[in-house]
């Protein structure tokens, strides 16, 4: 049984069996998560695991996106017009909506068969099967306002002022070596051969190929996350990195972006681009020094305290599960600092998506302006009367 309303439904909602397929759709807007759709998938995925006749989730995006991450145009027009309790709305549903995926009793197999960026990871990277194509583009995105916060999986945050939330700080940490970090400052693109060698894929698969994966998946009619994996290796295959693959350069990397700070990290590069001329080092140091200087900042403590959340739940059979408990309190308190500091306007924001004149000016507009003291704020609880916290739902599979 599909959605009735055709085009008008954001979320379209197929049952074939015991599988539910859920496809994003507002391919014109790259299938950016509105409020609506963040709404609407929390209550499919809540109502879909209180039925026993489903056993598997698939979702997917209609045209050439999977989703460009959140609807962050639509909360800007709110910041800029003082309305900041809407976006506090929309980001407490959106990280509720990423935990109840991240501690999902039934396997979620997400086709990542286009652009991915910011909220669309925070939608597919909790889920236990991720398969990326030929055509998937993925970058995170940093946003950070004026002395708050924004970037794209792309994940561009940190060239909007923002920074990555929707658990990655948490699952970048978890990427080889230092990658994650990389890719959370700079923004970097990653095709799918990159997304499956560092693991924010699980599987690969020719995009001329996914209906027929999609039927051995419904004829399966199973929830045994064995049986899934076996289905979906059989029309995958491992594809080769293309020759200018950051990935490649996983050793300078780490070398690199392993440092203590943004300016440690900036420093390396610089030594390493003096002794290696390559284009590549020379525009990862660009990215950086356009990026908002707060964002990095901001950016690079939530990777590293998610690297350490990690290393705390090591031992644990469901670390993922307790660190995804614990990403969800840091992005709580990132959040709240951020749309809290609501006599702000969010510079970045509005001049990358709604001004489009793409010349942030950045307060304070140097990496060396930002002190540990003006990051901490980002990072402490939160005074003020109209705020309420963020409840999640108890999950019966939590330890």
């Amino acid at each position: 049984m599909a959605s009735t309303n055709g085009e008008t439904d954001q979320v379209l909602v197929e049952e074939k069996s015991s599988v539910r397929i859920f496809t994003l759709n507002r391919p014109k807007q790259l299938n950016a998560l509105s409020h609506t759709m963040v709404s609407r998938l929390l209550e499919l995925f809540l109502a879909c695991a209180e039925d026993p006749s489903v056993k598997l989730i698939i979702l997917k995006g209609k045209g050439r996106a999977f989703c460009a991450g959140g609807d962050v145009a639509a909360v800007v027009r709110d910041l800029t017009q003082g309305n900041w309790k809407s976006g506090v709305d929309y980001f407490r549903q959106e990280f509720t909506m990423n935990y109840v995926m991240a501690t999902y009793s039934k396997p979620q197999v997400s086709i990542l068969n286009g652009i991915v960026m910011g909220g669309g990871a925070g939608a597919s990277v909790h889920g236990r099967f991720r398969i990326a194509t030929e055509n998937s583009v993925v970058f995170f995105y940093l946003m950070v306002y004026e002395s708050c916060i924004s970037r794209l999986f792309a994940m561009p945050e940190t060239a909007l002022g923002l920074f990555p939330d929707v658990g990655a700080s948490y699952f970048l940490s978890r990427l080889p070596g230092f990658f994650g970090e990389y890719v959370g400052l700079t923004g970097a693109r990653l095709d799918g051969a990159e997304m499956l060698a560092c693991g924010l894929a699980t599987h690969f698969v020719q995009a001329e190929r996914l209906p027929l994966l999609e039927d051995a998946l419904i004829s399966a009619d199973s929830s045994d996350s064995a049986v899934i994996s076996s289905i979906i290796g059989e029309f995958s295959h491992i594809p080769n990195l293309k020759k200018n693959s950051a990935y490649h350069r996983l050793n300078i990397i780490n070398k690199c972006f392993s440092r203590r700070s943004v300016e440690e990290i900036i420093a390396a590069l610089e030594r390493e681009a003096a002794d290696n001329k390559d284009d590549w080092i020379s525009s990862t140091i660009q990215s950086l020094k356009k990026a908002s200087p707060m964002s990095l900042k901001i950016s690079l403590r939530s990777i590293r305290e998610g690297r350490l959340q990690a290393l705390v739940n090591a031992s644990s059979e469901n670390s993922e599960w307790l660190a995804m408990s614990s990403v969800g309190k840091l992005a709580k308190i990132l959040l709240r600092a951020i749309l809290l500091d609501k006599d702000r306007n969010p510079k970045g924001c509005r001049a990358i998506l709604l001004d489009k004149d793409k010349n942030p000016k950045w307060e304070p507009s140097k990496i060396e302006s930002v002190s540990d003291e003006m990051v901490d704020r980002y990072f402490s609880k939160v005074n003020d009367d109209d705020w309420e916290d963020l409840k999640l739902p108890q999950r019966s599979n939590l330890p």
